[in-house]
């Protein structure tokens, strides 16, 4: 780094003091709540008295593309001036662009709907998990978006195109429930950061000085096959509220553009809770994981009431992190598992602690418009880096979880045997993943028919649905599946299920 000058050469447009804390325990989450919402070349000044952040802070400054214009040293108080991309940037005007909808004040209740009756869901249902591929100016959409270059107005415009071809895409297969892909989403559970009051989204990159061995740590994504630097994560700064709808404003456009029921997924309270609770950062707003948990059970609750009115036929809470509670274990080492980068206790009190946020979620709500999907991690087509085992270990937490239908990874040999889920409730759904996204070729339409036979053998016709293992593209920056293949996979399914039916 060159030396320190005297005083900055510009003035800062934003600062804020880190006081002694380092790079691995919170400056950068901090650094980033302050940078994001910058326009590019604007300028940011970090105030702190660590030593370390001498070193630290030109390395992250170079890795992020961000440039750091000059320091200043009096004593221990350091000063940086850092510039959201480049200086050079900084002389052309960056318009305004509004991020989002004016914030009401802390837990004003949103606007009550006139309740909407969706269709009913016959039995053999097809339908995708949740996801689809984006289309490349999609992606370039919310890169802009995220970056402030890109209005909220302008960025629900270009999410709306992409919607009414996923759709498209979803009819023309011949399913029977439909979802709107979500295009607005960078990945299937990170979004809420953008959707949530005091929660924002951060690269995987930064997270890296958190872990006890940042090199160790970079070195297992990498052979997980994981791109840090794609995906981003929620990092909590303050007391979580919901002044605007995370997914019902998907489900209102999505009904907008077809007949067909409209099924949303939401990353499950388990999930959040195991994402966001970061000590080093999340702490200074709760005190312990479970007070997090209860605000984030609140605004899913909140949610879900709102999707209920709004006609979601079927509304799938995603925990897919369950698997990583009992299969992790089984390597010895961490695992990626879309996210969930916090540690956790003992199988039998995380999976307790699962049932009872998912329980406390549901509870009062219609049970047979609600849907549990779990599955073996969906980040890479490399099957021997996810998680393997049999819904044994899990079956009975499963079981316990007062939800309409299960959505299971079936396909793949990876998640063990179909007979295992008759220990599932009776008077609940079956959904039974058929073909595996993951895998480039498409399934023969015979072989398909023959494990919804058995589905069907199991539980009956009444019960079953179909669909894939999971979604098609987990994180917008890294999908597993091209949208032709996805198309393809869907239609096989409705095929197969035509001539059963």
């Amino acid at each position: 780094m060159t030396a320190p000058v005297d005083s900055h050469a510009y003035p800062a447009d934003i600062g804020f003091d880190g006081g002694d804390l380092d790079c691995g325990n919170g400056l950068l989450l901090l650094i980033r709540k302050h940078i994001d919402p910058l326009p590019r070349g604007g300028l940011l000044e970090i105030r702190s008295t660590e030593i370390s952040v001498d070193e630290d802070l030109p390395a992250w400054c170079r890795l992020t593309g961000n440039e750091l214009l000059s320091w200043t040293k009096a004593g221990k108080q350091r000063s940086f001036l850092v510039c959201k991309g480049m200086l050079a940037e900084r002389a052309a005007p960056v318009p305004a662009a509004p991020r989002s909808i004016p914030i009401p004040a802390a837990h004003a209740p949103l606007p009550k709907r006139i309740p909407v009756a969706p269709p009913p869901i016959p039995p053999l249902a097809v339908m995708g998990i949740g996801s689809w591929p984006r289309p490349r100016w999609m992606i370039e959409a919310m890169h802009a978006y995220v970056e402030g270059r890109l209005s909220e107005e302008q960025f629900q415009e270009t999410a709306n195109d992409a919607v009414r071809l996923a759709i498209a895409a979803q009819e023309r297969a011949g399913v029977d429930v439909v979802t709107d892909g979500e295009q607005r989403r960078d990945s299937y559970a990170s979004f809420v950061a953008s959707r949530l009051d005091n929660c924002q989204l951060i690269p995987l990159a930064d997270l890296l000085p958190l872990v006890d061995d940042p090199d160790e740590f970079a070195a297992e994504l990498r052979a997980l096959d994981i791109p840090a630097g794609d995906v981003r994560h929620p990092a909590v700064f303050g007391r979580l509220t919901r002044s605007r709808p995370l997914v019902a404003h998907e489900v209102d456009f999505a009904r907008s553009v077809t007949a067909k029921p409209v099924k949303v997924a939401l990353p499950g309270p388990y999930l959040l809770t195991r994402t966001m609770w970061m000590e080093c950062i999340s702490d200074r707003a709760y005190d312990s994981r479970e007070e997090l948990a209860t605000d984030i059970v609140r605004v899913l609750r909140e949610e879900l009431a709102d999707l209920m009115d709004a006609g979601a036929a079927l509304v799938q809470f995603d925990e897919p992190v369950l698997s990583e509670v009992v299969f992790a274990g089984a390597k010895n080492k961490r695992s990626f598992m879309c996210g969930a980068l916090s540690e956790s206790l003992p199988p039998e009190q995380e999976l307790a602690f699962a049932r009872d946020l998912l329980n406390a979620v549901l509870e009062g709500a219609p049970r047979a418009r609600t849907a549990l999907h779990v599955c073996r991690g969906n980040w890479t087509p490399d099957e021997s880096v996810a998680l393997s085992g049999s819904y044994a270990p899990l079956v009975a937490t499963l079981a316990e979880v007062k939800v309409g239908a299960y959505l299971l990874e079936m396909c793949t040999p990876r998640a063990g045997e179909m007979e295992i889920l008759r220990a599932l409730p009776q008077d609940a759904r079956i959904g039974v993943g058929v073909v595996n996204q993951k895998d480039p070729a498409l399934e023969a339409e015979d072989a398909v028919a023959g494990r919804i036979q058995h589905a069907i053998d199991l539980f009956g016709r009444e019960r079953v649905l179909l669909h894939p293992d999971c979604g098609f593209a987990t994180f917008a920056d890294n999908p597993i599946c091209c949208t032709g293949p996805a198309q393809d996979k869907l239609a096989v399914i409705a095929a197969a299920v035509a001539r059963l039916r």
